[in-house]
């Protein structure tokens, strides 16, 4: 038994990655599933699509590493946060389909509770802002809009889980209803401070406890994954939302270390150690991982469209046929012209944190094209980088200089992270392995089983493969980041 499976379940697909005792990845597997968009703002997925796609994905790594399940010590998931389940105790069937944590439909809720005063209570349990983001005010909108979902509820009848808990759920067979404590932080019910659901939060929302999951650590026992999955059963020993598993993967355990991953979104995590450091700046505290019953605490910054700009620039506008095609545009873009994206499909996050804003293109001529258009995509990455990073620095006192570590598939793209460097004067830290994600829930799941070592030492394996440092002068960054800002004023004007 010296394998760990790791379940990296995302917003536009899953993946299975296994990885040997030296916490190398030695076969993967990835499906991409359906999105669906029922109304502007909206997103939703099949939760079928996403079991589906976790089981093919997880046998056909297994089977390319050439393994049985009886090598595996142990399995770790990770996954897209916030977003919502509601299932029947009994059968397993949603009652509705799931609802993303990009999905917009509780705005106006959000905008009513916050009217009514009740942000600053919610905010200093959770660490959270009243937003559409987070889990709570999805649970309400299906008890409130889903037949007889608060009747069943009520009466113990459905489950509440994010993506994490609806698999631990599936995989043990119903078994083990239970969720890890970074993933608990984003759901708008979780005290952090206590370490508890909150029974005001949920009364205020009108939400039965009954129906929310235990919180384990990240690394700790989440029963057995049935045997007919894999072929014998695996224990389930780690599980992480995917910007703290990132966090771990980066080997962040030292306040004042930071991260960034870019997959459909950007998230920017800065460990603040054991202490929850409440931000001024409209960046969110949450929990950036818990060992041994010890919660750390991080400041989070969240972007909503990061890679799913160039997912964007494929299947919306049709100019180009694959993402890598984005560097070597960018590299023949016009220089004389500024094109800024303002990629507000679904909102901006932090630290703007506007629900109704939407997408816009600026600084067009007729000349603009693909070239120009991929360049500001790739741009617009950088350029909210910046926004959350002006942001931490005006919330922690620590050390200015510090290098970003980066993941994500995104980071593949030197064009954009030698931008990204640029743009925010600081080095950009690339490592080997840009799936982080899933190294954070395998070496979770291989410390539990004893064949990983402990925090310190596996960070004293973090490698880089190369550091992008910034070239461009301070008055051109300051006048490009002026000029996104001014952008940005004018989309949400809009």
């Amino acid at each position: 038994m010296t394998y760990v499976l790791a379940i990296d379940q995302g917003t536009t697909s899953s993946r299975a990655i296994v990885f040997d005792q030296g916490l190398h990845p030695v076969a993967s597997a990835q499906e991409e599933f359906a999105q669906h968009f029922p109304q502007s703002g909206w997103v939703e997925h099949n939760p079928a699509d996403i079991w589906s796609t976790v089981t093919n994905t997880c046998r056909e790594a297994v089977k390319k590493a050439g393994i049985a399940a009886s090598d595996i010590a142990g399995l770790g998931i990770t996954n897209q946060r916030e977003t919502t389940v509601v299932w029947d105790r009994e059968t397993g069937a949603p009652v509705h389909n799931a609802i993303v944590w990009q999905d917009r439909r509780t705005a106006d809720l959000c905008h009513a509770l916050r009217a009514a005063g009740h942000e600053e209570m919610i905010s200093h349990a959770t660490g959270l802002l009243l937003d559409p983001y987070f889990s709570g005010t999805k649970l309400k909108w299906v008890l409130d809009n889903v037949d007889d979902a608060r009747e069943r509820a009520e009466a113990g009848q459905l489950l509440f889980g994010t993506i994490d808990c609806f698999l631990i759920w599936k995989l043990t067979g119903g078994k083990v209803h239970a969720t890890d404590a970074t993933n608990a932080a984003r759901t708008l019910l979780y005290d952090i401070r206590e370490g508890c659901w909150s029974p005001e939060i949920c009364a205020l929302l009108d939400i039965p406890m009954a129906m929310l999951p235990e919180v384990c650590d990240c690394a700790a026992d989440y029963g057995m994954v049935q045997a007919d999955i894999l072929g014998q059963e695996v224990p389930i020993l780690g599980v992480a939302g995917d910007q703290q598993a990132a966090t771990i993967g980066q080997a962040c355990f030292q306040p004042g270390m930071m991260k960034s991953t870019y997959g459909t979104g950007c998230f920017a995590l800065l460990n603040t150690g054991d202490v929850p450091v409440t931000s001024r700046n409209r960046l969110l505290t949450t929990i950036a991982y818990q060992l041994d019953g010890k919660p750390t605490y991080a400041l989070e910054g969240s972007i909503f469209i990061a890679g799913a700009v160039v997912q964007w620039l494929r299947d919306g506008l049709q100019i180009i046929k694959g993402a890598a095609e984005t560097q070597e545009l960018a590299k023949t873009a016009d220089p004389t012209q500024n094109v800024v994206i303002v990629p507000a499909f679904t909102g901006l996050g932090a630290p703007y944190w506007n629900a109704d804003c939407r997408g816009a293109v600026f600084g067009l001529t007729r000349n603009s094209g693909p070239a120009e258009m991929s360049r500001a995509a790739l741009e617009s990455v950088g350029f909210q980088t910046r926004d959350l990073l002006e942001a931490m620095r005006a919330d922690w006192d620590g050390d200015d200089d510090a290098v970003l570590r980066v993941d994500g598939g995104m980071t593949a793209s030197d064009w954009a992270m030698q931008f990204l460097a640029d743009i925010n004067g600081v080095p950009v830290d690339r490592p080997p392995i840009l799936e982080t994600t899933a190294l954070g829930a395998a070496w979770l799941a291989g410390m539990q089983a004893g064949i990983y070592p402990g925090p310190e030492e596996f960070a004293a394996t973090w490698a880089r493969e190369r550091i992008f440092q910034p070239t461009m002068d301070e008055d051109t960054r300051d006048a490009r980041y002026a000029q996104w800002q001014r952008a940005v004023r004018a989309a949400q004007g809009f």
